[in-house]
């Protein structure tokens, strides 16, 4: 319904008012999921919608307990704002253009992530340097289900497809990855303007929500002179 109000955004609109008035002062934790539950009286999968909502508005970040993050040029680029967000955060004059974006038949990938359905968004992004030179190409799939069915018809707000996925009510609750390096094919070195058989980082990965549930999943060829994979342990969040 036009004009409605969910329930995270009403938390996340009472945590950002917080937030502004120093209630949360910066550089200090939130306090933890349990507590804010309890306090608004709403489910995990609720409160992590608001949370993400907060960081969309760059007002929080969150950093994973025991994972890996990527960074491009030493810094750190957080995938549940969309690189395209975390770059523009850091002023990284890159172009990004976009080369598919449509709903498609995938039978394999189903199979691969044990899904019934083989309806998938596809939304594949070549991201350049001012000379054109690209330095990454992202292949994302989507199971096109519940209100992301018909996405592409509709477009993306401001370009983030992690923005839809959080208005749709899917969050990401874990990943996994694979991280192996391996020579550009033909098609991929002309779409990156790059020599075939140059080396790039090939990290795969698949998002899940809490149910395990496939939310996501993303395939990127990365320059390795410029983006790094790291891995880190401990746990820790901050505004």
């Amino acid at each position: 319904m036009p004009g409605q109000v969910h329930k995270h955004q009403r938390i996340a609109s009472v945590l950002a008012e917080e937030i502004r008035a120093g209630v949360h002062t910066d550089g200090s934790r939130l306090p933890g999921e349990h507590a804010l539950t309890q306090r608004f009286g709403v489910s995990r999968t609720t409160l992590r919608q608001a949370l993400q909502v907060l960081g969309e508005e760059g007002l929080i970040s969150t950093h994973a307990g025991i994972g890996s993050f990527v960074t491009f040029e030493g810094t750190p680029l957080d995938n549940r704002l969309g690189w395209t967000r975390a770059l523009a955060e850091q002023d990284t004059e890159l172009q990004t253009e976009t080369l598919r974006f449509e709903e498609v038949t995938d039978r394999e990938l189903a199979d691969e992530l044990g899904l019934d359905s083989t309806a998938f968004i596809a939304l594949d992004r070549v991201r350049r340097l001012a000379d054109g030179q690209g330095v990454s190409l992202e292949r994302s799939r989507v199971p096109a289900v519940g209100g992301l069915a018909g996405l592409p018809e509709r477009g993306l707000d401001g370009g983030s497809l992690s923005r839809a996925l959080i208005a749709a009510g899917r969050i990401t609750d874990s990943g996994e990855g694979v991280v192996s390096v391996r020579g550009l094919d033909a098609t991929e070195a002309a779409v990156l303007h790059r020599s075939p058989r140059e080396s790039f980082l090939r990290l795969s990965q698949v998002y899940r929500a809490a149910d395990g549930s496939v939310i996501e999943q993303v395939t990127s060829l990365l320059d390795p002179a410029r983006f790094e994979l790291h891995v880190r342990s401990g746990r820790g969040g901050r505004l």
